[in-house]
């Protein structure tokens, strides 16, 4: 299994595990730990044992708590850009990785750590979890997608209240609003995560991966989605697993994925 400086990565039983792991500084988000993020996910995306993924930060205090502020210091105009788009990338590959990935949020997601909760498939939230983009307290903007995923997932207002006010919510508002799907007790939540999970484990996973492509290619052209839609539909229907799901329905048995 690989190792990384600020990352810890623990395999069991199909479900990767993966902890952002800087507790000294809240979890947050460094150069280093964004790249090592992004090789996390490249590796666990060709890795055969793994079906699914649950990102969650190390200590009872924090997910992330933004990015590392101590290295927008000696940032310039251009600077900033590459750090963006190194944020991007990261965020990018989550967000269309081809295996579901849960955000266990434990605490703080704020800023950087809120943006990388929302390149999630699926979010949990402890019930002490808050959640807040303050970049514009600090003169600038959030940097990593959360002008746009933010806004796709809870609409125009209250994106913009959350982002030009910089204030935090709660686990239960951020329920209200749909930001999370769920929020459940500290303790309970990496069981909780791990339980969802297996439910779609016992899904196709050709499928699975399929529904999340055409999602994703909805929510940037509406039209293209549909269109991706068809494509997919019968592409799956090509697959030996909507094979052996259609067969085990006509039988009444469970499938054999």
């Amino acid at each position: 299994m690989k190792s990384f400086n600020n990352l810890l990565l623990q395999v069991t039983d199909q479900i990767a595990v993966l902890t952002v792991n800087r507790v000294h500084r809240l979890n947050a988000l460094n150069r280093e730990t964004v790249l090592e993020l992004t090789e996390a996910f490249r590796f666990l995306e060709q890795h055969t044992d793994v079906k699914g993924v649950i990102l969650t930060g190390a200590g009872e205090k924090a997910f992330v708590a933004g990015a590392d502020i101590s290295e927008f210091k000696s940032l310039d105009s251009a600077g900033a850009r590459g750090l963006a788009k190194q944020g991007h990338s990261l965020m990018d590959r989550i967000y269309n990785f081809p295996k579901p990935v849960i955000a266990a949020v434990n605490g703080f997601a704020l800023g950087g750590g809120l943006e990388l909760a929302l390149a999630c498939h699926i979010r949990i939230a402890s019930t002490n979890a808050q959640f807040g983009l303050p970049e514009v307290s600090l003169g600038i903007i959030p940097g990593y997608g959360g002008t746009q995923r933010l806004t796709q997932l809870v609409g125009r207002g209250k994106a913009l209240e959350m982002i030009m006010t910089a204030d935090r919510i709660d686990a239960n508002e951020a329920h209200t609003w749909g930001l999370v799907n769920h929020v459940v007790d500290p303790a309970a939540i990496i069981d909780f995560s791990g339980q969802l999970l297996h439910k779609i484990f016992g899904r196709s996973p050709n499928a699975v991966s399929q529904s999340i492509e055409a999602v994703n290619a909805g929510i940037l052209s509406p039209q293209e989605g549909f269109e991706k839609e068809i494509e997919l539909f019968g592409q799956s229907f090509a697959s030996k697993e909507a094979k052996e799901g259609i067969a085990a329905f006509i039988e009444k048995r469970k499938p054999n994925f």
